[in-house]
Order: structure tokens, then sequence, then C-alpha cells
């Protein structure tokens, strides 16, 4: 297993803002991470059921799901956060102090229309912040059939900074790019993964298929990523410190 990006995958990452990397989470850990994000969901839809909602939030009950912050219930989880293949890659991209920001899983339930609009990570903060990295790690195989996520260059987006994004009435997400370009899709296996910075726009597609489209979105920063009143937005979880993995959840 090869997970560490090459010098090519590197200049791709920092000229367009993102690169795949290939068979970088093993399959018995795939596994895995499909029964706890069954899990998750069904505590989702219960916790819509009690308060007698479709929506929450950015979720659709039986449609789309963003279910964050679950890690700590997890052992499966930090089994793959705090792993050699995402210390690894982290190191590469943003230096010898690596912090975990957020982790959520993202899914499409089968034959659904739902969709997700040009945005960039960073859209959804209002603060100045340092560019964090997104690594999408889908748990099935994904193309533009069952909704993956197209990724869009820098150059095509004509900026690699943060921008003001606008909210969507109705599905209650940001958009930032109102362009033609339909961005590059990544059709990957279980296993693979797309690492894109949190200024790369990107957006995904319906699901059209009779199965779901499950992702694990895992996002790290180089350092602690604060509120006004200096606690963390989500998660300030020390990962690497000079150099060292320092997590307590690593064995």
């Amino acid at each position: 297993m090869n997970a560490v990006l090459t010098d090519q995958q590197m200049n791709q990452f920092q000229e367009e803002g993102f690169c795949i990397v290939k068979n970088v989470i093993p399959k018995e850990l795939i596994e895995r991470l499909k029964d706890e994000c069954q899990r998750f969901i069904k505590e989702k839809d219960d916790e819509m059921d009690r308060k007698g909602v479709e929506v929450d939030e950015i979720n659709h009950k039986g449609k789309r799901y963003f279910i964050a912050l679950r890690y700590k219930d997890s052992k499966t989880m930090q089994d793959l956060i705090f792993g050699k293949e995402m210390e690894e890659i982290t190191r590469k991209i943003l230096g010898e102090n690596v912090y975990l920001f957020l982790e959520q899983f993202v899914v499409k339930a089968a034959d659904k229309g739902m969709t997700f609009s040009w945005h960039q990570d960073s859209g959804y903060l209002d603060f100045k912040h340092k560019p964090y990295l997104s690594i999408w790690c889908p748990l099935d195989a994904v193309t533009e059939e069952n909704g993956t996520v197209y990724l869009l260059p820098y150059k095509d987006a004509g900026t690699q900074d943060r921008i003001d994004h606008v909210l969507q009435e109705g599905t209650n997400d940001k958009i930032g790019y109102f362009g033609d370009n339909p961005g590059i899709p990544a059709v990957l296996e279980a296993g693979d993964v797309a690492v894109f910075s949190s200024t790369c726009f990107h957006r995904s597609g319906s699901n059209k298929t009779d199965k779901s489209r499950r992702v694990l979105l895992l996002q790290y920063s180089a350092e602690p990523i604060l509120k006004k009143d200096g606690a963390p937005l989500y998660w300030a979880e020390p990962f690497v410190e000079g150099g060292e993995n320092v997590s307590a959840y690593t064995v």
C-alpha cells in the first residue's frame, strides 16, 4: 500500500487545488466504516423523527445526510482518522503540525435527486482562517451516475482564495461559483481518496442508481481553527506535532 503523495500529485495539488490518491484505505477498514455509517444514519433518522421534521440543517431524511462530530464514539473512525495513511498525506501537505478539524459521513440515498452545489469548504466559515485540507474517502465506488464529487481547478475558478458564498433557499447549501464549467469528476473505487484544499471549488451530482453513495469526509488543519472566543470551531484534536504522531487514539 502506498499512501504517500508523489511529486506529481503534490504539484497538481499546489497548482489546481486537488489530486487523487489510489488504494489508500484497506478493504477491511472500508467494511467496518460502512457499518458505522449505517449506525449513524439510523441515529439521525431517529433524531429527526423525535423532532417531527424531514429536514434538519442540511440533512434531508432518506435523501441526503451529513453526520459530523462522531469520531469519539467510533473506534473504527479513529483507526482511519489517526492512522498511518492519513498521517502520511496530511504531513506532506500541511507540514509537521496537524490537527483534526472535522469529520463527517456524507450520504446520498438511492434514486434521489439531491445534489450539492458549487462551494469551497472554507465558504462555510465566515471568518478569516488558514486554508485547511479535505480528504474525501468514498466507502462505495463513485461515478457520475451515483453522485461523485466534481473538482474545479484553481485556474478555472479564477481564484485560489476563499470568496463569500450565497445561501440557497430550499437546500440550505451555500454557493460560491456560478459559472458553466462542469468540473472534473472523481471516478474512484472504495479505498481511493480525493484530496483537496478548503479553497478548491467542488460540487456533487444526484445519485441516479439503486444504491446509496457513502463517503467519509476528513478535514485537517495546520493550526487550530478557533472562534472569536478562542474555542475550537469543531475539533482541534492534535494529530502530529513536530513531525511526531501524538494522537491519543493511535494504537
